[in-house]
């Protein structure tokens, strides 16, 4: 099969500052680098390449930062989640393949503008929740996590609310992103969208700027307040949100 390498532009050259400012922030915080990246990447490439693209580069991450403290995994938070998720990425890729692009941005745009503004302005205390709650929460985010990569946060906010200890919470997140990434991996595949000629080659010429931001991350992780970092971002993808909106209204 003749792999088509896309041509040197600035979609390529803009693309890779993208994919470094995202993985910068995985390594600083363990999750948000498809809800940096998705939105800003949209910008110029199409929805359909981007979301196959960043499940790539995130199980590259997952495996690469590797599952520490494995032993600490809230395994029942887990288990409790995993029908609702899947059921939800099930919706999740068939409206990816079969929904109009244009809606789908939207959607995008409303999300991430919605979430960053209430990340920025709103800072709720973290009171714990019951655990019916997480039936709807991984509903919605297996939704979100397949159309658009983007339900890391959807699962955070449950997630923070249950356990309360760091080092479990941390490895629960990781264990779900890389689980729920696997499963992504699969259904897009079965739906064909590894098989867009873009998608693959673009990817392997994108690794380099990934493989850099995680270094950076890593290395900054323990010098720099992750929040602030976070915060900064919020900003930034709060213009992608309107932007998202204004271009696709």
């Amino acid at each position: 099969m003749l792999i088509h390498w896309p041509a040197p532009d600035a979609s390529l050259a803009g693309g890779g500052l993208v994919i470094a400012l995202a993985y910068t922030v995985y390594g600083l915080t363990g999750f948000g680098s498809s809800i940096t990246a998705v939105p800003l990447l949209t910008q110029f490439l199409p929805l359909r390449q981007v979301v196959p693209m960043m499940l790539l580069f995130d199980l590259a991450a997952g495996v690469m930062v590797g599952l520490r403290n494995r032993s600490q995994v809230d395994w029942r938070e887990l288990a409790r989640m995993a029908p609702p998720m899947a059921a939800g990425m099930v919706v999740g890729v068939t409206l990816l393949v079969h929904a109009p692009q244009r809606l789908l941005l939207l959607a995008l745009g409303v999300f991430i503008f919605v979430y960053a503004a209430w990340s920025l302005v709103l800072r709720p205390p973290l009171r714990p929740v019951r655990a019916f709650w997480g039936f709807p929460v991984a509903l919605v985010g297996g939704l979100f996590t397949a159309m658009f990569g983007t339900g890391g946060p959807i699962y955070v906010a449950y997630l923070a609310r249950r356990i309360l200890q760091p080092p479990p919470l941390r490895a629960t997140i990781s264990t779900l992103i890389l689980g729920s990434g696997l499963v992504r991996l699969l259904l897009f595949s079965s739906v064909g969208l590894y098989r867009q000629p873009q998608v693959l080659p673009r990817s392997l010429l994108l690794l380099p700027f990934m493989l850099g931001g995680l270094w950076l991350g890593t290395r900054l992780h323990h010098r720099l307040p992750a929040q602030r970092v976070v915060q900064a971002v919020w900003v930034v993808l709060l213009s992608a949100g309107a932007g998202l909106l204004l271009r696709n209204l």
